[in-house]
């Protein structure tokens, strides 16, 4: 596989699909990540144009965009001409939501005539595939509450709200929003006893419909395994096929350590 550019994020994800493929990494000033730029220098959000260019003179015709990114603060008068053209479209995008802003980015790599690979796609091997991932198999009471959880993401799916959602004993404890799935998870550890039925609770992290994976495929870590822990969850259910699965033997071990399981169902 020809070198890729990797659009480096904070997280995980951007160091996995870098020791996968043979990348250029491109990182943005103000956005902690876990790898150094291949070039050296970090761009900025406002100048997209220069990504571009120094993306082609390096004969980069394929890119990932990896990590997770809170949303900028733009200075408008900093601007090159081809983040200026997308401007406009971005303001209106923003308030439409995560999902409306992505494919609006991915739009622009396309338009540059750049090809916009998924994480997925680079490094298949993260992707959860159906079955017992780690820990005890879970109990009917789980699984109805998975199903709880589901049903709630998929309500919500066309709102754009989150991708993951805590039911314990069919009482919904939290879902996740622009926070992110670890604040919601803090949330739930401080929800007083007396809001909590006798039933542990089980979060689901499940992909949106329509949701377009190449830039936002939900994703779960070690850290997310140890949050549950102390949310006093049973478990973690995700969706086989369309959910990451973050340094797995860590993710494994932090289950069997906590006694959680994880169970990737859906396909």
């Amino acid at each position: 596989m020809a070198r890729i550019g990797l659009i480096a994020f904070g997280g995980r994800l951007p160091v996995e699909v870098a020791a996968s493929a043979e990348v250029h990494v491109v990182t943005f000033a103000g956005v902690e990540t876990l790898l150094t730029p291949t070039s050296g220098t970090a761009h900025r959000f406002e100048t997209l144009g220069r990504v571009v260019s120094e993306l082609r003179s390096v004969g980069t015709e394929r890119i990932v965009l990896a990590g997770s990114l809170k949303r900028p603060a733009l200075d408008q008068t900093a601007f090159d001409s081809e983040t200026r053209a997308l401007a406009t479209a971005l303001s209106v995008a923003v308030k439409r939501g995560d999902d409306a802003v992505m494919r609006l980015v991915i739009g622009f790599f396309e338009g540059q005539g750049l090809e916009v690979l998924g994480a997925h796609e680079v490094a298949p091997h993260l992707v959860a595939e159906p079955g017992l991932v780690a820990g005890p198999a879970p109990a009917d009471g789980h699984r109805a509450d998975a199903d709880r959880a589901e049903a709630i993401l998929g309500a919500l799916g066309p709102l754009d709200v989150g991708q993951a959602a805590v039911v314990a004993g069919g009482r919904c404890l939290g879902i996740e929003t622009v926070q992110g799935t670890d604040a919601m998870l803090r949330q739930v550890a401080e929800t007083p006893a007396h809001h909590r039925p006798d039933a542990a609770g089980v979060l689901v992290k499940w992909a949106k419909d329509g949701q377009d994976l190449r830039a936002d495929m939900p994703a779960i870590g070690p850290v997310t395994v140890d949050l549950a822990a102390r949310a006093g969850l049973a478990g973690i259910v995700v969706e086989a096929g369309r959910v990451l699965i973050l340094d797995r033997a860590a993710v494994v071990a932090a289950a069997e350590d906590a006694g959680l399981f994880v169970l990737a169902r859906g396909e």
